[in-house]
Formats: C-alpha cells, structure tokens, sequence
C-alpha cells in the first residue's frame, strides 16, 4: 500500500490527501457537482483521484476498520464503519433528509433520465404540514440554517440561489446522495414515531432542546 503511494508524483500525492481529507469531512463524495457561476454540473476533480486510487483507498481506511464503497448507479463515492457510530442529526435535519428523499422519489417517477431533482423550502414545508411532522409553532431561520448547512456538508442538497437569503421561495437541487441515507422501512419508522411525538406535544411550546433531538446518520 504505502509504496504505491511513495511512487506517486508530489502533485498526485497532494490531490490524494485532498481527498482523503474531503471524505472524512462529508462521508459522501459526487461525481458530478452543480456549478453556481455556469449554471451546469460539472465533473467533480475530487471524485476522479478517489476512482484512480480507489484500491489504494480501500486499503488506507481498511486500517480503521472503515469501508469505501463505490455506488456507480448515483455516482457517489462514499465511507461506511459498522462499528463506528454515525453523526448526530438534528430533528430537523433528520425530517428534511426524509422528505427530500420523498420528494427525490416523487419527482424521478415523473422525470426524464435525469438524475438530479430540483424543490424549494415551501415544498419541504408543506411536507412537513402534511405529514405532521412539527408542530403548529413556526420553525426558526437559526434552526433552518444549521440544517441546510449540515445538508451541503454531507452532498445531499445544493443552494442554486443566494445562501443569504433563505425563504420558502429558495430552490435548491437534491442530490442522489439521499438516496444513500436511510431505507424505505427506516422513512415509514421514523415519519410515523415523530407523528405519534408531535400529537403528544401539539400544545407545548417548542423549547430549545428540540435542536438535540437527534438520529444516526445510516448509509445504505
């Protein structure tokens, strides 16, 4: 392993560490990201060294018990550990992976060969309206904000418009990286608990400990 990677150019070794790092910090990796300044995705340069290093990665995190996995269906490139536990989700961002998936599923039944789905705040919103999933007490833009964040961090969605400027009219695309997060049973399972949680609770006040409210980040 370690002298495939001494045998590499310093430019080569650079783009590997890069990439390395890159994986770590989001888990997932796309092969094709959408680019704010043309307007059109664009092959990812990062994603290309993990597909030419791929053994050599395999072997790297192996050492840490960790799992590469090559999904080429949806173009991502992803870790996994089966004893490691996934990071903490936000309630919030565990109900918008849910219904993003929903939506991701509901827009490719009805979509051409495109792989990439496209929606806004409102269209989660009303989701969340319709399957009762919080309750009537309005949502803060704090709250929303550290969601959309820890959304980009991990590839599951990209801003088209001005992160500044988040309203319900704020569209953004959905990557098939959502796919990867939670299974159909897992959706049917945790929608149906935070139903049940939210009639328990319709007439309390929201408090500030529904942000630690959390779930496991599950890769399938």
């Amino acid at each position: 392993m370690f002298p495939y990677y001494q045998e590499l150019l310093d430019e080569e070794k650079n783009e590997l560490t890069e990439a390395i790092k890159a994986l770590q910090s989001q888990t997932f990796m796309l092969e094709r990201k959408y680019d704010k300044k043309t307007e059109r995705y664009i092959p990812n340069k990062l994603y290309r060294t993990c597909e030419r290093h791929l053994d050599f990665l395999r072997e790297y995190f192996k050492i840490a018990d960790v799992e590469i996995v090559e999904n080429r269906q949806f173009g991502i490139i992803f870790i996994r550990t089966q004893n490691l536990q996934g990071d903490k989700l936000s309630r919030l961002t565990t109900i918008f992976i849910l219904l993003l998936k929903l939506i991701f599923d509901e827009k490719m039944n009805t979509a051409s060969n495109s792989i990439y789905v496209y929606t806004t705040l409102n269209e989660v919103y009303d989701k969340i309206q319709l399957f009762r999933l919080w309750n009537s007490k309005s949502i803060s833009p704090t709250e929303v904000r550290k969601t959309i964040a820890a959304l980009r961090k991990y590839q599951v969605i990209e801003i088209i418009d001005d992160i500044g400027d988040l309203d319900g009219d704020t569209k953004f695309i959905i990557y098939p990286t959502v796919n990867l997060l939670f299974d159909g049973q897992a959706i049917e399972g945790i929608i149906q608990q935070y139903q049940e949680e939210e009639e328990d609770t319709d007439n309390e006040p929201i408090s500030s400990t529904d942000e630690d409210v959390s779930e496991q980040l599950a890769l399938h």
